[in-house]
């Protein structure tokens, strides 16, 4: 039967100890920074999805109406011509 050292059971301890105390300030670090990152984004005043899905609705319904005045216009230049004529 092994003897064990309880010189080795305590650094073995204090080494468990520090992985914990490491791994739980890593994750204190990480909620640290999305924090400030949240904090920064809202800072920025971005916008957010819904709103440039609306701009962009909104810049294609105009496109599509400047594209149809377009096509009206010559028309009507071509008609203009033929009573000229």
């Amino acid at each position: 039967m092994a003897a064990t050292n309880p010189l080795l059971d305590d650094i073995a301890g204090l080494l468990t100890g520090a992985m914990g105390a490491a791994r739980t300030a890593g994750e204190e670090a990480k909620t640290a920074a999305q924090a400030r990152v949240r904090a920064m984004i809202a800072d920025m005043d971005l916008a957010g999805r819904d709103e440039v899905e609306a701009l962009k609705a909104l810049a294609i319904s105009a496109l599509e109406k400047v594209e149809a005045l377009e096509q009206r216009v010559a028309e009507l230049e071509t008609a203009a011509k033929r009573t000229k004529d």
